[in-house]
């Protein structure tokens, strides 16, 4: 794969805390003045002329210079092979082959075909508002390291061709009020983190196909899309999750609003619904998240959640034998051990115990052995990573540091000669690499006794209790949550999101107690029938 030459100037990445992008200085749209050119990425499969037109037609509408932008279709192997529609835009067109559902590499080859460094994603049956691009592109002036994730509602099309789009007077949202529409937006999960400015691992839940945006440097460095996806759904989340990881400011712009043409039929939903619950079961494997994979206990996936690195050339090997013994018995099981041959580029291993460790622990497929300096390297997917300069025999260790974690963005248990063990979250490493900042800058960072690790009363009545594999480990409560989201409002519109939680979270409720007694008197009725 080619990846293209980065730009000459290039927007500095990201320093906000958490993923709180009300902290990025960014120009207001009004007094926004674009410098940097953008690529529009449009796959194209089989989708009627007149819808390509219009959304060709929308593009020629933006506000943004259009000496600033270029369009590239790229065709994923249409039969008959697509002509563009005529267009006065700077316009290319890419074919590849058909293999299947091709979405992924056709956005990947629309990108190595791009001539610049902004990059926004747009399907083939999507109208942009005028002002969509400057919306996205001004993220992308600020930060190199933005993903910008719009919004869009299904609407009914009957009637309106290319040149009534390109020649209407005002904004499309006048021309298509009057129509029906079907709004998507992950409303609740933005209510639920102040627009994503509260800590929270899964911003990328909000990602919509089809209207977002990367920084091209940014795009390659996470991987790009997944060519691996072959059938409909949930590549974009994917993405934004690897995106996510990687330290991106996962921004939702709501102001960058498009429409699709058309509203979904209640066959082409069932197919989609349909290919969701394959596409779970395969990014189950992708995405290291709790609300993704569910109960993982015993499960091996082929990203892991945890990453505990020990560095072998500390220690002896009965230490080490019994520290890997006790991580995998860990009551926390999506985890892989990796051990470091050689910290930090020195050879601290001699040969004979080299081999050694290539016997015993080559075959395991919850081990790896590794030489690289940085776990981030070897697993750029996974979010927790925990280092261990020398091996730590104590039961729980996952779990105990990730409730010591919270949601801090790293936490270290220190001893008395200084030495010690931690665990971040991977998105801000990366961010501390890219910038050159420490860890701490990017959100809370916790430091206690490496005493506090040892199997203490709470651990104990908890374990009493009994542990619930599908609760995420290491966050609060819900009484905890509710305390400390009421603790964090600042202003008069944190205190909206709140009060529109707060009434979610009711609503829920109450539909969960209707849904329960609805189960209660249906079983309760069927029972006195079957006794008549």
């Amino acid at each position: 794969m080619s990846i293209p030459k980065q730009p000459a100037v290039t927007p500095p990445p990201n320093r906000v805390r958490y993923n709180d992008w009300r902290q990025l200085r960014v120009a207001p749209l009004a007094e926004f003045v674009p410098v940097l050119p953008v690529s529009v990425v449009i796959p194209y499969y089989q989708t009627p002329a007149e819808t390509l037109a219009r959304t060709l037609a929308a593009l020629e509408r933006q506000t943004y210079p259009r000496s600033l932008f270029e369009v590239v279709v790229v065709d994923d192997g249409s039969e008959p092979p697509l002509t563009l529609p005529a267009t006065p835009l700077d316009a290319k067109l890419v074919r590849q082959a058909r293999r299947g559902f091709g979405l992924a590499r056709a956005r990947n080859a629309g990108v190595r075909a791009a001539s610049h460094d902004i990059l926004l994603f747009l399907d083939s049956d999507i109208l942009v508002e005028d002002d969509w691009m400057a919306t996205h592109a001004r993220w992308h002036h600020a930060a190199c390291d933005a993903v910008t994730m719009g919004a869009y509602a299904d609407v009914a099309m009957d009637g309106i061709d290319a040149s009534t789009v390109r020649q209407h007077p005002g904004a499309l949202r006048d021309l298509l009020a009057k129509r029906p529409t079907d709004q998507r937006l992950n409303e609740g999960q933005l209510i639920r983190t102040n627009e994503l400015t509260s800590p929270t691992d899964d911003p990328f839940s909000v990602m919509l196909g089809g209207n977002f945006g990367f920084g091209r440097a940014f795009y390659w460095a996470v991987g790009g899309h997944d060519e691996s996806f072959a059938r409909w759904g949930m590549e974009e989340i994917e993405l934004g999750y690897r995106a996510t990881v990687g330290g991106a400011l996962m921004v939702p712009v709501k102001e960058a609003f498009a429409w699709h043409q058309g509203r979904m039929d209640r066959a082409r939903r069932k197919l989609n619904d349909r290919n969701l619950r394959l596409q779970r079961a395969k990014v189950a494997h992708l995405i290291a998240f709790d609300g993704i994979r569910g109960e993982p206990a015993g499960r091996i996936f082929t990203v892991p959640q945890h990453v505990v690195t020990i560095a072998a050339g500390n220690g002896s090997t009965d230490d080490l034998l019994k520290s890997v013994a006790r991580i995998l018995a860990d009551r926390v099981h999506d985890l892989i051990v990796r051990i470091e041959l050689d910290a930090h580029g020195r050879d601290d291993l001699d040969q004979e115990r080299r081999i050694w460790l290539q016997e015993m622990f080559g075959p395991d497929p919850r081990v790896c052995l590794a030489s690289a300096a940085s776990a981030l390297d070897d697993f750029p997917a996974s979010p927790f990573h925990i280092a261990l300069p020398a091996p730590v025999a104590a039961t729980d260790l996952v779990f105990r540091l990730r409730q010591k974690l919270g949601d801090a963005v790293v936490a270290t248990a220190t001893s008395a000669d200084g030495s010690g063990v931690s665990i971040a979250r991977a998105w801000a490493l990366n961010r501390a690499r890219r910038s050159g900042e420490s860890v701490d800058q990017f959100g809370d960072a916790r430091t206690f006794p490496i005493e506090a690790l040892k199997l203490g009363k709470a651990i104990t009545a908890q374990r009493r209790r009994g542990f619930n594999p599908t609760e995420p480990v290491g966050y609060p409560t819900k009484w905890q949550r509710l305390f400390n989201r009421a603790r964090g409002i600042r202003d008069l519109r944190e205190f909206w999101f709140f009060a529109k939680w707060l009434a979610m979270l009711a609503r829920k409720a109450a539909k969960a107690r209707w849904l329960g007694s609805a189960t209660l008197a249906s079983r309760v009725g069927g029972r006195q029938r079957a006794a008549k």
